[in-house]
């Protein structure tokens, strides 16, 4: 299972909470993000984020890729063989959004590397958590405003610097891009409306979650 959606979110929040909640009713969780995850991809995942290096787009979009191969062949599919619930902070659809659609990198070019990154592996479900590009980004950016009270961030940026502080139009394209994916294959996709507060998007998720389940 993958969280996903556009930066500013709130998957991160819904996803620990969701982990705990698997880990409660005794499943055993095996729970991983992107980019990192395992030793390598965490050391990929500093360069992607931090680096202050002009980076080519194709550059980043193997560095991506790279940290995805070594977090399948190392954690994900040793734990899908031990039967464990594989949940992951981000994986594929966010090639797709930031890198492909956003950034301009052709479908077939990242189709052509995931088939070689992922090996067959994919999300039996993916959770998207869909918000406003101007919701998104005050959250992100700036302190938000609910009613008449100033609260912090919703949300902790994975995209902290380099990606995060491309311009609205990027994330505007992000978000349309996992928009698409999920209308494109709607019986792999549970999309959630992000811009409520955390507790109801939580009850969002969880109705939903369980209608597709029974």
């Amino acid at each position: 299972m993958a969280f996903e959606g556009p930066d500013g979110c709130g998957k991160s929040t819904q996803l620990r909470r969701f982990v705990e909640s698997a880990k409660a009713s005794l499943l055993t969780v095996c729970e991983v993000r992107e980019p990192g995850g395992t030793p390598i991809g965490e050391e990929i995942r500093k360069v992607l984020l931090h680096t202050k290096e002009d980076m080519s787009l194709r550059c980043e979009l193997l560095l991506y890729m790279a940290s995805r191969n070594q977090l399948v062949e190392q954690r994900i599919k040793p734990a899908l063989a031990a039967g464990q619930l594989v949940i992951a902070d981000r994986f594929i659809s966010s090639t797709y959004a930031y890198q492909g659609a956003a950034a301009g990198i052709p479908k077939a070019e990242i189709d052509a590397v995931a088939g070689v990154t992922l090996q067959g592996c994919q999300p039996d479900l993916v959770i998207l958590f869909d918000v406003d590009t101007e919701t998104a980004l005050r959250r992100t950016r700036g302190i938000e405003k609910v009613g008449k009270k100033k609260v912090a961030p919703a949300t902790v940026s994975l995209f902290d610097d380099r990606i995060e502080q491309r311009g609205n139009t990027f994330h505007s394209k992000v978000r349309d891009s996992y928009l698409d994916q999920a209308k494109s294959d709607p019986a792999r996709h549970i999309v959630i409306d992000a811009r409520k507060d955390p507790e109801s998007v939580w009850n969002d998720f969880l109705t939903a979650l369980t209608k597709r389940l029974a």
